[in-house]
């Protein structure tokens, strides 16, 4: 305890001799749940100081390093930069030193980290990666399909029973719908979907387990990481070449076969294999997803060293793996920890580049190092700007095909630390939408404005673009944000068709309207030209959480309110944090589409509350704003050369499916007991509030977490042996779909199971 004259504080903190462990302090929501909803500066409250006080005056702390990615220290009220005594940081770190162990593909929270708590980082590696694979449900199911092509073949008899159970089983599960089968496909053309998807989720990319600080993942992990950082190309050169594609060229399948382009996955193949692809594996092949299936394996044997490249293009690739990216990986384990033990006894942390590896990024490596971000005056980059425009073109393209026609507005989330990572792919992005590009210094590639790319170039109407900015891009892209909101404001005023300029004709009504209120014409301009929200200065955040996490809310209303309360300031050349609810609130009334990017596959969407707070929080406020559900797109921008436009519905069915509830995955978390139960109860309980605020997480996805957490013995057993508060968080958001009525049980015994598990104590021992 801590006493401060006649207040004593309770503090999470275990003491051994000179080192001192402690667990940081909430940051305060859950002391007073209805005044955080409205306050996005809620200082926090005096545990918290108390907390600080204690290791700086009564333990003398000499230095203090915050493990875990992120803190929330770093996210308290005050400036974004040179922090004053009255910044909230300021106040409560103050002068001790601050080592930080960060992940090196989080660049803009690590920055956030070193601006505001003066943290010296020593990044370290990302959680080993694997392929999905088909394990499990889907394992089940793709050995039927199998088994039903073969009957096809050679035994028509038994072909009709496997149809009927194949797709009683699909439709059990909820599959039917995420495989994109229509209610008049034939037979044939839902099993062969069904196929498709199966080599599709197969491929995901998924962490094996999670990073131990200055260990390197083993054996087959570690084959399988080596393989996931040399699938993309990196350049031209033989060397450069992504290992599939190099392996596709020696098998000569090259003409026929891009095994990076899973678009392709479900299409049929009718050529013969070399033989040592042949010999990977018995099962026939009938798809160009086998193929890639075969060649990812048969890359994991080559780096491994138990067969031999079958040509020059591959060998380079592997002797590049073994003399420079093997290296690496193996320096990035050792100086994480000595780095750390450098840093306390205050000597120089090398600097070094951040981002995400598996993005072509090996310059990030070996980490252990101070990492640094971007030179924001170069953003978005060239090579953004190019991916920037594939993506909006992409996605207006799928849009005008599954509903007619271009949408005339869209909302989208931009983050900071993701534009680190990409060079500003989400700011090319948005420029993209309207029709406008950045112009670039020839000589140093900083940007330098933007030019407005006329109608008849860009082949199609602009589209009425709002952003919502995260506490940080706003912290860290004041420029960006200027160059977006000239651009808008530009557009704004051109004299251009109204069916092809809606942001003309939207400003140009909206003026009007201001007018009619009684705001002068330059206000009613500048707020109707507004397209730039985000939280008030010197908070961050989109509110949420503790709402969720409190179950202080009745309906989708409660949380679309909190969303328009945190985020409605706005934001551009010539506003700075204003607060504008009415006028961010006509914004999402003319919403159509949200959109939200996400650059690398190294995490998912169900890794992280940032997730749904903006893109479900966006959806939820568009919804009950317009009275209207807007269309959700997620867009996959892992592979730079070829972004995917996904559903949002299509993505969370393909994370739940290929890794929440993969028993690979499981597995993987399994292996590290208390934490990882925890990593697994965090998934769901991303899940459940994407259900809340977006409706978009089926039932049968639900479905699907309870046959793989409360039906197994074996992950029960472990949840309650290793963290019993794991599986009472998994039962609690499970009991509360079914309260709130986002979860409709296929199997009648899921909900006594539920109850079960909530009523049982947890040193109980637990029935099989």
């Amino acid at each position: 305890c801590f006493r401060a004259e006649d207040t004593a504080f309770g503090l999470g903190l275990f003491r051994l001799g000179k080192l001192c462990i402690g667990l940081q302090p909430a940051r305060g929501y859950q002391i007073n749940p209805q005044d955080s909803y409205h306050d996005p500066a809620l200082i926090p409250p005096h545990g918290y100081l108390a907390f600080y006080a204690w290791l700086r005056t009564k333990f003398e702390a000499d230095a203090i390093i915050q493990f875990g990615k992120h803190g929330n220290l770093e996210w308290l009220p005050g400036k974004a930069l040179a922090l004053s005594e009255t910044c909230y940081p300021e106040i409560i770190h103050g002068a001790i030193p601050s080592i930080y162990p960060f992940i090196v593909n989080d660049p803009g929270e690590g920055t956030q980290a070193k601006r505001r708590t003066n943290s010296v980082i020593i990044d370290h590696l990302m959680p080993a990666l694997t392929r999905a694979g088909n394990e499990g449900e889907l394992g089940q199911l793709e050995m039927l399909v199998d088994e039903y092509f073969h009957a096809r073949q050679t035994d028509p008899r038994r072909q009709k029973p496997l149809e009927a159970e194949i797709l009683a089983l699909i439709a059990q599960w909820g599959i039917t719908s995420e495989c994109g089968i229509a209610k008049d496909d034939d037979t044939a053309t839902r099993l062969a979907k069904l196929d498709g998807y199966l080599c599709e989720l197969k491929e995901l990319q998924i962490r094996d387990g999670l990073h131990i600080f200055g260990q390197l993942a083993t054996d087959e992990s570690l084959h399988d990481l080596l393989v996931s950082l040399l699938r993309l190309p990196r350049g031209d050169a033989a060397h450069q070449a992504s290992i599939l594609r190099a392996l596709a060229r020696d098998f000569h399948l090259e003409n026929s076969f891009d095994p990076l382009d899973l678009e392709a996955l479900g299409k049929s193949w009718n050529r013969p294999l070399p033989d040592e692809l042949e010999a990977v594996y018995d099962d026939p092949v009938r798809l160009h997803g086998d193929v890639r299936e075969r060649l990812e394996i048969f890359a994991a044997r080559l780096i491994a060293g138990t067969i031999s490249a079958p040509g020059s293009h591959s060998a380079a690739v592997v002797q590049e793996c073994r003399k420079t990216l093997l290296p690496l990986l193996q320096q990035s384990a050792q100086q994480e920890t000595v780095q750390l033990l450098r840093a306390l006894e205050g000597c120089y942390i090398p600097a070094g580049a951040s981002g995400a590896p598996t993005r072509n990024r090996w310059d990030v490596l070996p980490t252990g190092r101070n990492f640094f971000s971007v030179d924001i005056r170069a953003l978005p980059t060239q090579a953004a700007w190019h991916l920037g425009w594939k993506s909006a073109q992409q996605l207006l393209e799928r849009h005008a095909q599954d509903h007619g026609d271009y949408p005339k507005t869209l909302t989208m989330s931009a983050w900071g630390t993701a534009n680190m990572r990409t060079g500003g792919d989400d700011i090319a992005q948005a420029l993209a939408f309207i029709g406008a590009r950045p112009t670039w210094q020839q000589a140093t590639g900083r940007v330098t404005g933007f030019e407005i790319l006329p109608l008849d170039i860009l082949g199609r109407p602009r589209i009425d673009v709002t952003i919502r900015i995260s506490g940080f891009f706003r912290d860290a892209f004041p420029s960006q944000i200027a160059l977006l909101d000239q651009a808008m404001r530009a557009i704004s005023i051109l004299d251009e068709p109204t069916a092809l300029n809606p942001i003309a004709a939207h400003v140009s009504n909206e003026t009007e309207e201001l007018l009619a209120e009684g705001l002068s014409p330059t206000e009613a301009q500048e707020r109707a030209a507004t397209r730039i929200y985000g939280s008030m200065p010197e908070a961050y955040g989109a509110g949420l959480q503790a709402l969720m996490d409190s179950g202080g809310w009745q309906n989708r209303g409660d949380l679309a309110r909190t969303f328009l309360r945190w985020g409605g300031f706005r934001y551009g050349a010539h506003s700075n944090g204003e607060a504008d609810f009415a006028g961010f609130k006509r914004r999402l009334h003319k919403t159509e589409i949200v959109s939200h990017n996400q650059d690398n596959r190294e995490h998912d969407i169900l890794d992280s509350d940032d997730y749904y707070q903006f893109q479900g929080g966006l959806t939820a406020a568009v919804a009950e704003i317009s009275g209207v559900e807007p269309v959700v797109y997620h867009n996959d921008h892992s592979q730079p050369d070829s972004p995917k436009t996904r559903l949002l519905s299509e993505e969370l069915a393909r994370v739940v499916r290929a890794r929440v509830t993969n028993p690979k995955w499981i597995k993987g978390m399994m292996r590290h007991g208390y934490k990882g139960a925890s990593e697994m109860a965090a998934s769901i309980n991303y899940m459940f509030n994407y259900a809340a605020t977006t409706n978009l997480v089926s039932h049968a996805l639900f479905d699907a977490v309870a046959r793989a957490y409360i039906d197994s013995p074996e992950v029960c057993t472990f949840l309650h042996e290793h963290n019993p508060d794991a599986l009472h968080d998994i039962a609690e958001h499970l009991n509360e779909a079914l309260t709130r009525a986002l979860w409709q049980p296929y199997a009648n015994h899921h909900a006594a199971r539920v109850q079960e598990i909530l009523q049982r104590k947890p040193k109980e021992k637990l029935e099989s």
